[in-house]
């Protein structure tokens, strides 16, 4: 009886049955089992797993979404907010003229809308004159402006700081009364009035969807020229001059060649998106080109985020919806609500709301690794 005793002590205390005997132990319910001390949390859990998807793969899926949702809006939306939307993309094409020239490569402008101007009217007299294609006049009011551009540049190049601005200032200034003059082929004060483009049969869209896609493609095209120069060797050296011009002539580095080269190049978005508002609005007129436009347009851009993909569509929303909003608020003083809307978002986002965005996106991952 002992020895039994025993044996079945032994085989108890080296965690197994006694043989001869059989046992069936119940599996331990997962409820039951206690859990481990260091079990990560959601939060240590997700962390590494954003952290694996690289900041250019993340930026591709972004971009691909917001096409998604882009393509989405027109058949969703009233033909009101389809026309807001695609006024969006106008102003953001040449908010991304002002972003390469101010935010790339460091320099002023208070005259961009003069060259917005000059695509828009280049477009209508086409239409008007020579009865072109609508699709014809994108590439000539592009190279139209950014000729333009290029020998505004020249002199430009000597000039930084208040001395530009105001040499731009003035652009903006006597471009409208220049316009009036010249009444025989600008229309004059009447302006020109256009036919729009016409949605082909087989697409099975409206005119405002039409004039929506079409806006969208030359965003699009406009957006990937941009990343394409940025990223390519003319983009380093703008970087170059905005961050130290005597670092960056040192380095060899033409400052006058690359400095009237990028005020050509915001030139030319500006007249691509001159072209897609002619074409969305089917009508010009000197007033619609005042110097308060360039002001708003360097506002937009400061307010989306120099610097930034992002900064001149979010630029252009705000261009856009913001006074809309301010006369919807106070029909008496829309521009102090403006105005005031102005001074609450650059105190909430001093690096513009790309950079808020930015911020925010930061704290999110911080916030989940500390879980």
């Amino acid at each position: 009886m002992s020895e039994r005793t025993n044996e079945r002590g032994a085989f108890a205390n080296a965690g197994s049955e006694p043989p001869g005997e059989d046992r069936t132990r119940e599996p331990a319910k997962a409820a039951d089992t206690p859990p481990r001390a260091g079990t990560p949390s959601r939060g240590r859990v997700l962390a590494p797993a954003l952290a694996r998807v690289t900041p250019g793969r993340r930026g591709w899926i972004a971009v691909a979404a917001l096409l998604a949702v882009a393509c989405y809006l027109p058949f969703q939306l009233v033909p009101f907010r389809v026309f807001q939307f695609t006024m969006v993309m106008v102003y953001a094409v040449a908010l991304l003229g002002l972003n390469l020239l101010v935010g790339h490569a460091g320099q002023i402008s208070l005259g961009h809308g003069a060259f917005f101007a000059v695509g828009a009217y280049t477009t209508a007299i086409m239409l008007d004159r020579w009865d072109l294609p609508h699709l014809a006049t994108l590439p000539i009011a592009a190279a139209v402006a950014f000729a333009l551009g290029l020998a505004f540049g020249l002199p430009a190049v000597r000039l930084r700081g208040l001395y530009l601005a105001l040499v731009t200032l003035a652009i903006a200034i006597f471009l409208v009364p220049l316009l009036k003059r010249f009444e025989s082929v600008t229309g004059g004060s009447m302006g020109l009035t256009l036919a729009k483009p016409a949605p082909p049969a087989w697409t099975g869209l409206a005119e405002d969807q039409w004039l929506y896609f079409l806006t969208l493609a030359v965003a699009v095209l406009a957006f990937l020229l941009a990343y394409g120069l940025l990223r390519s060797r003319v983009g380093r050296a703008l970087h170059a001059v905005r961050d130290n011009e005597a670092a960056a002539e040192v380095m060899g580095v033409r400052l006058p060649f690359y400095k009237t080269l990028a005020f050509a190049w915001s030139a030319m978005f500006a007249g691509a998106a001159g072209c897609a508002y002619t074409w969305v609005i089917g009508f010009v007129s000197p007033d619609s080109f005042v110097v308060t436009l360039s002001i708003t347009m360097l506002a937009g851009i400061v307010i989306g985020g120099l610097g930034s993909f992002s900064g001149p569509l979010l630029g252009g929303l705000f261009v856009m919806f913001v006074p809309s909003i301010s006369q919807d608020v106070n029909d008496a003083a829309p521009g102090v609500i403006f105005g005031l809307l102005i001074i609450v978002v650059m105190y909430v986002a001093p690096t513009g709301l790309a950079g808020l965005a930015g911020r925010v996106t930061r704290s999110t991952k911080n916030i989940l690794r500390k879980e």
